[in-house]
């Protein structure tokens, strides 16, 4: 048998690469291709975007700009007769119904005898021991049997999911229930500085908190119907007025004015008509000392 050389042997490989068939490529379509199905749906709702708060030298945040809710008129251990109207305050965040989301706002939620959630992440349930004020309400009539009662306030979400703000536990007893007192009596339209007390001094940084009774307190995120929100006047002894609108749905707002001698009012603005005037509170004399 004859060997072939290296040089032939390559030779030999090469026309054999050359003579080897070639395979037909699968023919490119010369049709357009299928569009893509088009979205007939309605794009979603862009979400209200949150309302800063006022803006002013004077005006400071809460102290260690801590979040809570707050009982305004009750203390821990006080004893009550029912029926009882109950004020809910509020510090570094607003007020909103269960319209759409708001950024910074929430809505009240009692709790009677009940202890903090243990899963945050779920909505609070709809009973007698969790009272939802999803309206914007700052206040409810209590109409408690006599006994010990262990009250607390959570802040939720417009689908009632707490966002862990939320009162220290308090307890109250109810010595006795008046049965011929009407509960919507207690309830009287209107607004009302409830600090600084008429006459007091006080230190800055020092809180403004207000009331609303009877009325929807809302950011202005949210024209709802049936909704307003505070506007604060404070009046320098012998210099121009500084008005303060807490369109952002606050109920309180924290200032650091220089010292002297002040008054304070509040008035309460439909969110759907602007500068309608719902209510008026009174005027509150005040001073400032550092």
């Amino acid at each position: 048998m004859t060997l072939l050389s290296p040089h032939a042997l390559f030779v030999a490989l090469l026309s054999w690469v050359w003579a080897a068939p070639t395979f037909a490529q699968s023919p490119v379509p010369t049709s357009a291709p299928t569009p893509a199905p088009v979205n007939t749906q309605p794009a979603p709702a862009t979400a209200p975007q949150a309302i800063s708060g006022p803006s002013h030298p004077w005006v400071v945040a809460a102290p260690r700009l801590r979040k809570e809710a707050y009982f305004s008129n009750l203390a821990d251990g006080d004893t009550i007769d029912t029926p009882y109207l109950v004020k809910f305050g509020l510090t570094g965040m607003g007020l909103a119904p269960i319209v759409a989301p708001v950024a910074g706002t929430g809505h009240h939620h009692l709790l009677i005898n009940r202890d903090l959630p243990l899963d945050f992440n779920k909505p609070l349930p709809f009973n007698d021991q969790y009272i939802h004020f999803g309206k914007g309400q700052m206040e409810t009539v209590l109409n408690l049997a006599p006994g010990a009662y262990q009250l607390r306030l959570v802040l939720a979400d417009e689908k009632h999911i707490p966002n862990f703000v939320f009162s220290k536990p308090l307890h109250v007893i109810v010595k006795r229930k008046r049965p011929g007192v009407d509960p919507k009596s207690l309830v009287v339209p209107g607004v009302a500085v409830l600090a600084p007390g008429a006459g007091e001094t006080v230190k800055p940084p020092f809180r403004v908190a207000l009331h609303a009774s009877g009325l929807n307190v809302s950011s202005t995120a949210l024209k709802e119907k049936g909704t307003g929100h505070f506007r604060v006047k404070l009046k320098p002894e012998g210099a121009p007025e500084v008005v303060l609108p807490l369109t952002n749905g606050f109920t309180e707002l924290w200032l650091s004015p220089p010292p002297g001698a002040y008054t304070v009012s509040v008035e309460f603005i439909d969110n759907t008509q602007a500068e309608r005037v719902l209510a008026t509170g009174p005027a509150t004399a005040f001073r400032v000392e550092r």
